[in-house]
């Protein structure tokens, strides 16, 4: 392994991590104000409406994918009667289902972002930067599909999985599996820990707040007024 590689599979994810942690608390313990989605539906709906739905249901799905694909024991998914081969063609199939979403609702936000003249005066450069980001992330998983299926025998996904456990169980010395695995996903393992050192600085941040009520919400907003507060000023 080269230095590159070392750095890239060895350092680079608790760099990327640590920024992750440190910088979310500093944001939500400095800035909670700017701890949101900071949607911009008021000035466009049309196309929000369609393609945020879509890439949000893409990228969501893809995310519990990758978290249950590749942090999941084989031998867990053995003990469920699910061999290597039939893992990976599981992944593929709802991967590519998730990602045909994604990529439809990512290009309709950022043609929205680059030609809607009111969306892209009130924007900022960091909104298209990071969707753009997370588009070409996404794309780099689709370009890894036909490796994927050429190569069905779950060999490629097992090392990927074993990596990324090894990161997490502070092995970092497992990223030597990596050696034969093609460019493409190496590539895609970068993008992704890039994300998480971009999250603290982006609107990326709502994500980790998860707002499952938010789904379930009503139509409408209720406004109460408080009594005591309009007395005093009358």
């Amino acid at each position: 392994m080269n230095w590159v590689e070392y750095f890239l599979f060895q350092i680079y994810p608790y760099f990327c991590l640590g920024i992750f942690v440190i910088g979310c608390w500093a944001r939500f313990d400095r800035s909670q104000f700017s701890w949101r989605a900071e949607s911009s539906e008021f000035l466009e709906r049309r196309t929000l409406k369609w393609a945020s739905n879509c890439f949000h249901v893409g990228v969501l799905g893809l995310m519990m994918g990758h978290a249950a694909g590749l942090l999941t024991p084989p031998q867990l998914t053995e003990a469920l009667g699910l061999s290597a081969h039939a893992h990976q063609l599981l992944a593929v199939g709802a991967g590519s289902i998730f990602a045909f979403f994604a990529a439809i609702g990512g290009g309709g936000l950022i043609y929205r972002r680059l030609f809607n003249a009111r969306v892209k005066a009130t924007g900022r450069p960091t909104d298209l930067f990071i969707l753009v980001f997370v588009y070409t992330q996404l794309w780099l998983g689709i370009l890894g599909l036909p490796h994927s299926m050429m190569h069905s025998d779950g060999s490629t996904m097992e090392i990927l999985g074993q990596w990324c456990r090894g990161v997490l169980i502070f092995r970092p010395d497992l990223a030597n599996l990596l050696k034969p695995i093609p460019w493409i996903y190496k590539l895609h393992l970068v993008t992704g820990m890039t994300l998480f050192l971009l999250t603290p600085f982006t609107r990326l941040v709502h994500v980790i707040s998860a707002p499952i009520w938010y789904i379930f919400r009503p139509g409408w907003q209720i406004v109460r007024q408080n009594r005591h507060v309009a007395n005093d000023e009358t």
